[in-house]
């Protein structure tokens, strides 16, 4: 059975080390909440955000079942080792996808900024390159092919609190943007996206390296977490290093 809880120091240890910007958020209580078999002596624990799932501890199939079942389709499972991988594979019966994601390292320190500004000041003049305030969250809140640089957030002040985003914008709309999927104490998790008829002009570029940039002026360390092979090389081009390829299953 899962129940949700707060975190505490039994739970903090079954993570470990695990360096996912998504368990940091659920652990600090920014964001996202917590899982355990037991509130008091917990084995096996999970932190949930958005579309991801990070098991940890004990494996146990009735644990994934239970969650799996409060899941709808398409949510991601992290998985802490093989024997987990076993656990979800068993617990969801048929009903995961295996899948890659690419992870880039974390360093802070180490982006080239005044390569950031070259690549910013590239900004073709047909287009206006904006941060998200509280009419824009608003605004990509409603729309379905960016709702996800400000969705994880309850409201306009938590993201203001812990997130921010930059977007271009052409005659006044979002066509292109890098902002938070999540955030914890620190930094954030990003989440970039262009509009499908303004790929290919460079706009994610530009919308990553001002992120960038903006979380530099801020204190903040932009993670990236990339989805597939175009997003990984992105992230490179931006300064970020590769750290290797990984599994997930995705809940059909």
């Amino acid at each position: 059975m899962a129940v949700k809880i707060k975190a505490n120091d039994r739970v903090k240890a079954l993570f470990g080390d695990w360096q996912e910007t998504i368990i940091w958020s659920c652990l600090q209580g920014v964001m996202g909440e917590l899982y355990a078999d037991c509130a008091q002596t917990p084995s096996c624990a999970a932190a949930v955000l958005g579309d991801f799932c990070c098991f940890a501890g004990e494996p146990q199939e009735e644990f994934v079942a239970d969650l799996a079942r409060q899941s709808a389709p398409g949510r991601i499972f992290m998985l802490q080792n093989e024997s987990w991988a076993a656990a979800v594979r068993a617990g969801c019966q048929g009903r995961v996808k295996l899948a890659k994601r690419y992870a880039l390292k974390k360093e802070p320190g180490i982006f080239d900024l005044q390569k950031l500004e070259n690549i910013v000041a590239a900004l073709p003049k047909q287009y206006e390159l904006v941060m998200i305030d509280e009419p824009l969250y608003h605004k990509c809140r409603t729309l379905a092919w960016c709702r996800d640089w400000v969705a994880n957030f309850e409201d306009y002040e938590l993201f203001r609190r812990y997130a921010l985003g930059a977007v271009i914008l052409k005659d006044g709309e979002p066509v292109a943007g890098a902002s938070s999927y999540s955030a914890y104490r620190g930094g954030i998790e990003v989440e970039i996206v262009t509009k499908e008829a303004f790929r290919r002009q460079g706009l994610a570029s530009i919308c990553g390296a001002k992120l960038i940039l903006e979380c530099e002026k801020r204190g903040l360390y932009p993670s990236w977490d990339a989805q597939n092979p175009v997003s990984a090389h992105l992230a490179q081009q931006l300064g970020y290093h590769d750290a290797g390829a990984y599994e997930v299953y995705i809940l059909q």
